[in-house]
């Protein structure tokens, strides 16, 4: 099965939101209260998940055209120069095969992540591990704890 990673389109929205909700029952659960768990599940879903299409360019991963993960970037505040990731979700079903490697790559090879000089990730601590091995580091070297997230970052070449 060959990975293929393109732009969202409309008609992949519901399969998005089906792969966030059972990658945070699973994954995130572990660490985080149900309630936390939920708020991103809400947060990610309708209008809202809509909205943050609209800016940032959000990729879907999928494996013979099932959707199994996603992953957005866009300017980190507005920033020519700075960039950040968002929303990177892999189905609990495909995770640890190299697939949301893969993902964050074409993220960073995106145009936000060509003309970045920094990437700036808000992880999850489940995600930390996989963004260390990225070569993301937590931002200014310190373990910064903000609205449930790690600050991460990743100086560019």
């Amino acid at each position: 099965m060959n990975l293929k990673i393109e732009l969202i389109k409309e008609n992949e929205i519901k399969d998005v939101e089906n792969v966030i909700a059972r990658a945070a029952r699973q994954t995130m659960a572990v660490f985080y209260p149900d309630c936390s768990v939920e708020y991103v599940i809400e947060s990610l879903s309708g209008q809202n998940l809509i909205d943050r299409i609209s800016w940032t360019h959000f990729y879907v991963a999928k494996l013979d055209e099932k959707v199994i993960g996603c992953g957005a970037i866009g300017s980190f505040w507005g920033s020519e120069t700075e960039s950040s990731l968002f929303n990177i979700f892999i189905d609990p079903d495909y995770q640890g095969k190299g697939y949301g490697k893969q993902l964050v790559r074409v993220l960073e090879n995106d145009e936000y992540g060509k003309r970045a000089k920094r990437i700036e990730i808000p992880a999850s601590i489940t995600g930390i591990p996989f963004y260390r091995r990225l070569g993301y580091k937590f931002k200014n070297d310190e373990l910064i704890y903000e609205d449930g997230h790690f600050k991460m970052e990743k100086y560019m070449k």
